[in-house]
Parts: structure tokens; C-alpha cells; sequence
């Protein structure tokens, strides 16, 4: 089974989230796409951040209503942070016979080498990249960050980088919804609407909740 995997703080989840993991699922061709919300996550600081059942369970009500999305607590199953590449251990333990594409943001692309144990990432899974609003394609080996730059070749007939490993690296045509939690988080603060810019089941959860008021 062909499987994407989206991880993130999910705080909250938004559109902007569900439209990429569309584009994902149909550019790769992949069975299915899982979210997985960061039970610790490495590179945020605990402010400001819902706990991690409230995340999880915004992230399972926004999945109801597209049949290849699921959602996974697989990170909240171990201690200490969460790291990417220590989950996709557990995912291959757990679904041995999977090939996985995992989707970061072009920003955590660019800072690839602060990641944990950043090299066997190629190993475990085929990387695919989201672009910013505003960014453009990339479609030079030399916009590679340098860190990783010597162990990718282009192939120019799938039009995609291949790693020594084997593992692909796809950066995904379209781009992302410009929204983001931070803003989100923002509106409610000041008692904005967020109607247009999350699922309807997730608003009236951050209400219910009272959440990211303070």
C-alpha cells in the first residue's frame, strides 16, 4: 500500500492542511494519507499549544468527511519528543509491507540538517515537498540544500530527485492554502471568525472548548 504521511502540531488543523494532503494523495497516486498530530513536537515551544488529546481530536473531526484520511496517536504511544524519523520506524514495524511518502513544508526542507538523525529519513521513506505561497518550483539540484545536495540525481523523465538509497524526493506542483494556526489562533484571540478557514466540526470543537481565547 502506497501511504502518505502528515505530521504536524495541528494546532489547529485547518483547510489548508486537508488541500495539500488532496494533492498529495492524487499527485502520488498513494491509498490513503495519515495525519499524525506531534504528541511533543521538537521544534515548537509549549506555549500556546493545545493539549495533545484536543489536537488529536480536531484532527479526527476533520477526517470525517474524506475516506482515505486517517488519523494516528502513534506519537503519543512513545516518550520523550517527536521525532520524525523515530515515527517512521514505528509505521514500518507496523505496516511492514507500506511505502511511505512523507510531506514536509519547503521551509523544513531548506532546514533539513536541524532535523534528528536527518539522513535516515531517505531511508525510510520518499520525502515530498509542499511549496510556500509565493515560492517558486524547484527545479535546479543546485537549489538543494547543501546538506543533502550530493545525494540526489535528477531524473529528468519522472521529473523527480532520486536518493542513493532509491527513495524518491517530489516536490508537489501546487502550493499551499495561505493559512496558518498561528493565524488562526490569532482570529480567535480577537474574537474573528474561522469559519471560512476551518472544517465547520473543528470550529464549533475550538468553541465548545474554549480554546486559544487566552
Amino acid at each position: 500500500m502506497d501511504t502518505g504521511i502528515i505530521g504536524g502540531t495541528f494546532n489547529p488543523i485547518h483547510n489548508g492542511h486537508l488541500k495539500i494532503a488532496g494533492e498529495l494523495l492524487e499527485q502520488c497516486q498513494l491509498d490513503r494519507v495519515i495525519f499524525i498530530p506531534a504528541a511533543e513536537p521538537p521544534h515548537k515551544a509549549d506555549d500556546d499549544i493545545a493539549p495533545f488529546t484536543q489536537r488529536l481530536a480536531m484532527t479526527e473531526l476533520a477526517m470525517t468527511a474524506y475516506p482515505k484520511f486517517t488519523v494516528s496517536n502513534i506519537e503519543a504511544q512513545r516518550h520523550g519528543k517527536s521525532y520524525s524519523v523515530d515515527t517512521l520506524r514505528q509505521l514500518h514495524q507496523h505496516y511492514p509491507d507500506d511505502q511511505f511518502f512523507f510531506l514536509i513544508g519547503m521551509d523544513s526542507f531548506t532546514a533539513i540538517s536541524t532535523w534528528h538523525n536527518y539522513q535516515q529519513l531517505f531511508k525510510l521513506c520518499n520525502l515530498i515537498v509542499a511549496r510556500r505561497p509565493g515560492t517558486t518550483p524547484q527545479d535546479n539540484p543546485l537549489k538543494l540544500p547543501v546538506a543533502i545536495r550530493q545525494q540526489f540525481c535528477y531524473d529528468a523523465e519522472l521529473d523527480i530527485y532520486r536518493h542513493r538509497c532509491g527513495q524518491r524526493l517530489i516536490f508537489l506542483k501546487k502550493t499551499f492554502l495561505d493559512i496558518s494556526s498561528t493565524a488562526i489562533r490569532t482570529k480567535i484571540a480577537a474574537h474573528q471568525p474561522i469559519d471560512l478557514l476551518v472544517p465547520a466540526s473543528v470550529a464549533e470543537y475550538i468553541h465548545t472548548h474554549n480554546l486559544y481565547t487566552a
